[in-house]
């Protein structure tokens, strides 16, 4: 008589869970740009003049646009003296005011954005994830 074959189970698989290889910290290839600023090194001197120099930028161009807006008010006020009572408010109130906050809008916005790309700039890319 024969014996009955008894049927094998497939091999129990083995689930092996930790840090994938890519995802191990690397030292980096680069000193850190945020080490370069904190100990005053020539390029992270350049890295915060970099970064003053795009807030300036936003700063005056949020300037020239509010001095522009602000210095032909006197023009507009001049041209039509008969009407002024009405065309004062209406300049000050529909035009002047929310072109202002717009421009404040504009260069709180570019501020950020100034400030998040040196950010990133200057963060370990092992820190970011």
């Amino acid at each position: 008589m024969a014996e009955p074959q008894q049927q094998q189970s497939p091999p129990r698989r083995e689930i092996v869970t930790g840090v994938p290889r890519g995802a191990r910290r690397r030292p980096p290839a680069h000193t850190p740009a945020r080490s370069e600023i904190s100990e005053q090194t020539t390029l992270g001197a350049t890295y915060v003049r970099a970064l003053m120099r795009s807030q300036l930028r936003a700063a005056l161009g949020a300037l020239a646009a509010l001095v522009s807006l602000i210095g032909t008010l006197p023009l507009v006020f001049a041209v039509s003296r008969d009407a002024s009572g009405p065309l004062v408010w209406m300049a000050l109130g529909l035009l002047v005011y929310p072109v202002m906050w717009l421009i404040a809008r504009w260069y709180v916005t570019r501020a950020e954005r100034n400030e998040a790309d040196f950010t990133g700039l200057v963060m370990d890319p092992a820190d970011r994830g």
